[in-house]
């Protein structure tokens, strides 16, 4: 069988400017070797001596950080001023990390009368991470800081569309003194995933992806007994209530659903408003999304840029046509821009119900449907009215009041007053369809390690009749 070949197209111009020999199947036995012998290694190293490699990574990707940004707007189409930011979000990770994993991975002693025990945290071994495109660098860097400061190896398999962001990684890893075979990049076919989660070697998987691939990359691994956290799909409301700050929640909510080209699967995406100001919120937002400016993804001024592919950008249009047609008004936008690349404009659609598709299905792309509701019960029972349990905002005034609703939500995370977004001192993660596990924060550092009990009696001791011994 010949190697798999890896396109890197440019989504403003829609051609292709590297093309890539994937790996051989010698390839990637040989890899997963090395990654098992380094891991070995890796693991008998003290936390003091693994944290160092998190500060170094941060400085590469620091001291390069336009080279970086660049490869990453042109394989994928995000504005270059958010490309940055991911470049340095994933830097303030790593020195995160290797800040906060010492304390949060020292053993916890556990004292009862005559006996001295502990709670240690050991690592796996090696983590298979199955990542995307949409954040090519930020989505392997927020997992790999902890579960490298844990002791973990890991093999990537990204995305096929972003390959020289893939590669780009392992530049990185190489040149902030990452032990050699530690880290592996696989380019590979997504039918090559089921070997390496059946490995032996590969001791646990993280993915982050759509909804359907998480449940096929589920049962390969609840076949072979392996721990799994799963990033997948959502559809995330956003509920402006009727004592809301109605001008900040939409200035917000521009950014809240647009960021990335809307291209997220923490992005708003449904957009719950109380009757009583709806009028105003649409009329504001609105007028926020027509000054966004569509274009070169390397401008300045550039806030959309294009879709990461054509088929992404078709499937978009569909439910929107589909949307329309089942009854929603069209405020802005609505059809694909003619001219190269697979640029889509900033679409509003008003009226949204939930039996149309913008609201059931999830939308991945600059589209934003707005739901309107008659009350706070309402808005709360149409945001759980979704097979997805990512994120959510919530705005009012009374942030007391809030802290209770945001208990009545189905999400892993409801922020009030303010957009979702991923930070590496909070967990992040989902509920119902949008997956489980959690990335991020002490609960994320410590997915990818043995919870090891340690228990410690009296070195002399008398041995215990069989009648004292519990079953």
């Amino acid at each position: 069988m010949g190697r798999p070949q890896f396109h890197s197209i440019n989504p403003a111009t829609g051609a292709e400017w590297a093309r890539f020999d994937g790996h051989s199947a010698a390839e990637v036995e040989r890899a997963l070797a090395q990654a098992a012998t380094s891991q070995a290694a890796w693991r008998g190293r003290s936390i003091g001596e693994r944290t160092p490699l998190l500060r170094r990574i941060a400085e590469v990707l620091r001291a390069e950080s336009q080279r970086w940004a660049r490869l990453i707007s042109d394989e994928m189409g995000k504005p270059l001023s958010e490309a940055v930011g991911e470049i340095e979000k994933c830097a303030w990770t790593c020195d995160f990390y290797a800040d906060a994993a010492p304390a949060w991975l020292a053993d916890q002693t556990v004292a009862s009368n005559a006996t001295h025990s502990a709670v240690v945290f050991d690592p796996l071994g090696v983590v298979l991470a199955v990542m995307p495109w949409n954040y090519p660098f930020w989505q392997f860097f927020r997992f790999a800081a902890p579960a490298l400061a844990a002791g973990n190896g890991v093999v990537l398999k990204h995305a096929a569309n972003v390959p020289q962001c893939a590669l780009a990684i392992g530049d990185i890893l190489a040149k902030a003194g990452c032990p050699d075979g530690l880290v592996q990049v696989l380019l590979i076919e997504p039918a090559q995933v089921a070997g390496l989660i059946a490995d032996p070697r590969i001791a646990a998987v993280t993915l982050t992806g759509s909804t359907e691939v998480g449940a096929i990359v589920a049962g390969q691994a609840g076949s072979a007994l392996k721990k799994q956290v799963l990033e997948l799909g959502g559809s995330d409301p956003f509920i402006v209530l009727a004592d809301a700050d109605v001008e900040r929640a939409a200035e917000v909510a521009v950014a809240a659903r647009f960021v990335n080209n809307g291209q997220s699967c923490v992005n708003a995406k449904r957009f719950i408003v109380v009757d009583a100001v709806a009028e105003r919120f649409v009329a504001a937002f609105v007028r926020g999304v027509a000054a966004l400016k569509v274009g070169d993804p390397l401008a300045v001024d550039t806030r959309i840029g294009p879709m990461a592919r054509a088929n992404l950008r078709e499937h978009l249009h569909d439910q929107v046509v589909r949307t329309l047609a089942a009854g929603a008004e069209l405020r802005l936008g609505g059809a694909p821009i003619d001219g190269p690349g697979f640029f889509y404009p900033p679409t509003v659609l008003d009226h949204v119900t939930p039996a149309m598709a913008a609201f059931r299905e999830e939308t991945f792309g600059p589209v934003a449907a707005i739901v309107r509701t008659p009350d706070t019960d309402a808005a709360i029972a149409l945001a759980n009215d979704t097979e997805f349990g990512l994120a959510a905002a919530l705005w009012t005034a009374d942030v007391e009041g809030g802290r209770a609703l945001a208990r009545r939500i189905d999400a892993g995370a409801v922020f009030i007053n303010g957009m979702a977004a991923s930070d590496a001192r909070l967990p992040f993660g989902g509920i119902k369809r949008s997956g489980y596990g959690r990335e991020l924060g002490e609960y994320g550092l410590r997915e990818f390690v043995n919870v090891k009990t340690v228990w410690v009696g009296p070195a002399q001791a008398a041995a215990p009749s069989i009648s004292k011994v519990d079953a």
